[in-house]
């Protein structure tokens, strides 16, 4: 089985590159606590591969984590609130590791960040 890892971002709110990045980490570190130990060992052992897109709205993003945690590890982050975003303002997503074509199934719509 391929696993993969996808991080959704918000293209609205207009972050910066570094502060996309800090979020994205966030995201991809923060799903890793509902992962089984074995599904993490094994997506490491393939190479960590992950995928960063982009949704639209707040309201995309939230739909797209009530569709993904139903079925696969997802974890929303929301900001803090210290530098460009609003305190608990919903950034970013992160689904997996899963199957990749489970993941597909509910990403493979998105564009690349």
């Amino acid at each position: 089985m391929s696993l993969k890892q996808a991080i959704v971002v918000r293209a609205d709110l207009k972050m910066g590159k570094g502060k996309i990045a800090a979020q994205c980490s966030h995201a991809s570190v923060s799903v890793l606590e509902k992962v089984d130990e074995d599904v993490y060992e094994e997506w490491v052992s393939q190479g960590m591969k992950k995928v960063v897109l982009k949704v639209g709205s707040k309201r995309e993003l939230l739909e797209l984590f009530e569709q993904a945690k139903r079925r696969l590890p997802a974890a929303l982050i929301k900001d803090a609130g210290l530098t460009q975003v609003e305190p608990g303002e919903p950034t970013c997503i992160a689904i997996g590791p899963a199957d990749e074509a489970d993941l597909d199934k509910l990403t493979g719509h998105l564009k690349l960040l």
